[in-house]
């Protein structure tokens, strides 16, 4: 096993996934430094949820390694789970809640409460800027506050790494603008590892590092500047569909986005 104090904050080696006939991950490698933002670009379909999941600890792979901080999910989840935060695809807030009633059952699951859990309450939604919206009904807020109240809820704990997937859906493009820079403002202040799986390439033009996944495979990773250079194009969507075709999903998979 890697030494905790020098690991990636995420490691995959080899890592495999399959459901049934449908190879969804086809051995990836991927490693994600300390404070370094990281865009999963693909089309849908591509194997980004899978390999979300997988980074999540929800599904273990058929084969290959999965380490985040130099530690294995078998023996080490609960200290893997209390140094990460996720956001993912599918909503998952208790609308009939308030937002500070939803933020303090979720902090009381990684052992927060009294003062601590009010000032992590404070600083996540400030940040976000919903501090407002905290005793209002989640039911009662727009998609876009919904989700902020979904990353806001992620940073409770103060992650190292905080995975984030497809978390614009059904945003509109300003609200997908703030979220990007309230995630940037994160990396900043905290140092945070970001993983940030999306098929939108406007969402991680600023990302320190582009990895493009299609049909299961990496097919290409860099910095932006890199992607555009290889494929002697300047704008980064032209530059991704030069690399994918610019397919909106893949054929062969399964019905959801894997």
């Amino acid at each position: 096993m890697t030494d905790p104090a020098t690991a990636p904050v995420l490691h995959l080696k080899g890592v495999k996934k399959s459901y049934g006939k449908v190879e969804a991950l086809k051995g990836i490698d991927l490693d994600i430094s300390r404070a370094e933002v990281v865009g999963l670009l693909g089309p849908n379909g591509a194997g980004k949820s899978t390999l979300f999941q997988i980074a999540a600890g929800l599904f273990a792979p058929d084969a290959g390694e999965v380490e985040l901080f130099g530690l294995g999910y078998k023996r080490n989840s609960a200290a893997i789970l209390a140094r990460l935060g996720v956001v993912f695809q599918a909503r998952s807030l208790d609308l009939d809640m308030t937002v500070r009633a939803n933020l303090a059952f979720h902090g009381g699951l990684f052992g927060l409460s009294g003062k601590l859990l009010n000032e992590r309450i404070i600083q996540s939604t400030e940040l976000l800027e919903i501090a407002d919206l905290i005793k209002k009904p989640v039911r009662t807020l727009s998609g876009g506050n919904q989700r902020r109240v979904e990353v806001a809820r992620a940073l409770l704990n103060g992650p190292d790494l905080l995975l984030m997937d497809e978390p614009s859906v059904g945003l509109d493009a300003v609200t997908r603008r703030m979220l990007v820079a309230h995630v940037q403002v994160v990396r900043k202040q905290h140092g945070t590892s970001i993983l940030w799986a999306t098929h939108l390439v406007e969402e991680v033009a600023h990302a320190d590092r582009i990895v493009i996944i299609r049909r299961g495979q990496i097919i290409r990773q860099g910095t932006p500047a890199e992607l555009m250079a290889a494929t002697a194009t300047t704008d980064l969507t032209d530059a991704y569909i030069a690399l994918t075709g610019g397919g909106l999903a893949e054929r062969g998979d399964t019905p959801l986005d894997v």
